[in-house]
């Protein structure tokens, strides 16, 4: 099968443009450091010439609200209206578990996201949304965010990640079956407290700063209620444990 990554040679698209080859697919790694241009149209026809597949896991440096949606939804169009044009079949893309719930309470770039999926589902081409929890390996971005004057207070909130691995297996495995008209949903099989998520990380930091949950914070802004980032209970459990994945990277903390 010929499968267009956009947004293949970031984290979770560098993973799946792998897993997919070694599964035997023909698979072109789309973004702009190989040419394609999904903001501005540039490559895209020839990316997707022949494609049965489009996943979209490309993501925005933007993080401001007006950037955002300006980025996500001329993107979008652009590849819905390639992708038609060049006989795309399946329309994938991947996106966050308790997007509306981010956007209602945090706004900018998660209403960004939310009306990225907007368009997809209302653009009556086939079409799948995979929403993943929180990776882990965005657990240290989280944990540095809520440093305040040498202590962390982060948001008192569960969290279920998972590994970026399992990511990327997740959205292959929704790519290579029919589309779903419909949003599938992954997060890790562990709930933490962000508060001891935050600790073990710093800890295996040799950072022995004082860790502690603040009713008042937010989660990069966003007030939210306790269980506002774990999935529904009819979620896909992913395999990989956060301990277990941590064994498996202590040289690239070493030289983190």
């Amino acid at each position: 099968m010929r499968i267009t990554v956009i947004g293949g040679t970031g984290l979770i698209g560098t993973k799946l443009v792998r897993a997919l080859r070694e599964a035997g697919h023909d698979v072109l790694a789309a973004a702009r450091a190989t040419g394609v241009n999904s903001y501005t149209g540039e490559g895209l026809s020839d990316a997707l010439e022949g494609a049965e597949v489009l996943i979209d896991v490309s993501n925005s440096s933007y993080t401001d609200e007006a950037a955002a949606q300006e980025f996500f939804y001329v993107s979008t169009i652009n590849l819905l209206s390639y992708g038609e044009a060049a006989g795309v079949k399946h329309h994938v893309a991947l996106s966050v578990v308790g997007t509306d719930r981010l956007a209602r309470a945090e706004g900018g770039y998660f209403v960004a996201k939310q009306e990225q999926e907007r368009l997809i589902m209302a653009s009556g081409r086939p079409y799948s949304l995979v929403h993943a929890t929180q990776f882990f390996e965005f657990i240290r971005n989280i944990t540095d965010h809520a440093v305040r004057t040498g202590a962390v207070r982060v948001a008192d909130v569960l969290v279920q990640p998972m590994a970026a691995d399992d990511v990327a297996d997740a959205v292959a495995r929704v790519s290579l079956g029919q589309a779903r008209y419909a949003t599938v949903e992954y997060g890790g099989p562990e709930i933490f407290s962000l508060t001891e998520l935050a600790k073990i990380d710093l800890r295996s930091r040799k950072d022995d700063r004082e860790v502690a949950p603040d009713p008042l914070g937010t989660y990069f802004g966003a007030r939210l209620a306790s269980r506002d980032l774990l999935p529904e209970a009819t979620a896909t459990i992913a395999p990989t444990r956060y301990h277990d994945w941590r064994l498996r990277r202590p040289l690239v903390d070493a030289v983190e």
